[in-house]
C-alpha cells in the first residue's frame, strides 16, 4: 500500500514550513506552474537521482494528477525514503485556487 496524503492535509503540512515537496513531472510541465517550494525531480530521472533525496525526513511527492507520484513514492520507499504521494496532484492544487509558482 502506497501512503497517500489528501490535498487538505498537504496544504496544512506545507503551512508548517518544513515540508520537502518533490514534483516528479517533467521540467516542461513543472516550469509553467508548480507548488511553491517544490523541487523538480522528473520521474524519468528519479532512478539515477535517488541519492539526492534525503532519507532523514518525510518527502511529499506530487505530479499532475497522482499516477506518477504513486510510482515515485513506491520507488523511494523501496530504498528507505519516507515518501508520501499527494492525491490529486498539482492539478487539484491549482483547481482549488492555491498559490502557484513558475520558473524560467
Amino acid at each position: 500500500m502506497i501512503p497517500e496524503m489528501d490535498q487538505n492535509a498537504f496544504a496544512a503540512r506545507l503551512a508548517e514550513g518544513d515540508a520537502l515537496v518533490v514534483d516528479v513531472r517533467e521540467s516542461r510541465e513543472y516550469r509553467p506552474g508548480h507548488v511553491p517550494g517544490a523541487v523538480n525531480l522528473p520521474l524519468s530521472l528519479l532512478p539515477v537521482r535517488l541519492p539526492e533525496v534525503p532519507k532523514d525526513r518525510q518527502v511529499l511527492v506530487i505530479c499532475q494528477a497522482g499516477g506518477r507520484s504513486a510510482q515515485a513514492t513506491e520507488l523511494m520507499r523501496a530504498v528507505g525514503i519516507d515518501a508520501t504521494s499527494v492525491s490529486g496532484g498539482t492539478g487539484a492544487w491549482i483547481e482549488a485556487g492555491r498559490p502557484v509558482a513558475t520558473s524560467a
